[in-house]
């Protein structure tokens, strides 16, 4: 008896600043390669809510939980970048049935207790994009061109104040045991194992992962930008299963 891999559906989550958009050339090169998959634009940064500035984690979480339900039966290959991190953790927590792996793009779970920035002044409604001398500061933008540049700074959107205020509760320990793949790109595996070995707060709950792939794409913080064809590939492969 033969057996055929199939796709499963992917369900991008874009980091801090972001909307959907941000996957376009990632999409396009799943989709190439007959792999569904399904970019979501988080509560609080799409552009035209008026109430965008109070949305919470909780709201994210909801979302995201409502638009893997739209897919269908089958559980998703979960793909989260950067700050989507926390929404993406409180997911797993809440709804571990519905993830058949997750993917980690430059970025990693959360513990519990975690919140982004928990001292971001409560008189603040929102964080706008900083600076690109600023922002080089805290993720590398390597790989970046100046169009792309220019596109992630038109068209990003403030990050709501509760988002980054916010500390999710996590209390499912199955969560530990959804596969997991951790694409390294502005810091590599190896320092990721090392620092993970040395028990730094950052990759706490990488420590718990009963099952996780560490897999290597060196670029900057925002590899769907520089290197979409490499980072879909990656994804594609995860989606895979027998």
């Amino acid at each position: 008896m033969t057996t055929t891999n199939t796709s499963r559906t992917v369900v991008l989550i874009p980091g801090h600043w972001l909307g959907a958009w941000a996957w376009d050339e990632v999409v396009d090169h799943l989709e190439a390669h007959h792999t569904r998959a399904v970019a979501m634009t988080l509560p609080g940064l799409d552009e035209h809510d008026a109430d965008r500035a109070l949305k919470t984690i909780d709201d994210q979480a909801a979302a995201i939980r409502d638009v893997i339900a739209a897919q269908g039966d089958q559980p998703v290959i979960l793909v989260a970048h950067s700050g989507a991190n926390v929404p993406v953790s409180l997911i797993l927590d809440r709804h571990p049935e519905l993830v058949a792996r997750v993917v980690w793009v430059d970025s990693g779970p959360v513990a519990d207790g975690t919140a982004f920035a928990p001292e971001f002044p409560a008189e603040l409604q929102d964080l706008p994009l900083p600076s690109f001398d600023d922002l080089g500061q805290q993720a590398s933008i390597e790989g970046l061109s100046a169009e792309a540049l220019e596109r992630f700074r038109t068209k990003s959107v403030p990050q709501p104040g509760p988002v980054l205020r916010q500390s999710v509760e996590l209390t499912n320990e199955t969560r530990h045991r959804i596969p997991t793949t951790l694409v390294c790109c502005s810091i590599s595996g190896e320092q990721v194992r090392q620092l993970v070995k040395a028990g730094h707060p950052m990759f706490a709950e990488v420590v718990n992962l009963e099952s996780a792939e560490v897999v290597d794409l060196p670029t900057g913080h925002w590899p769907m930008w520089s290197r979409p064809r490499d980072l879909a590939e990656i994804i594609r492969a995860a989606s895979l299963t027998n």
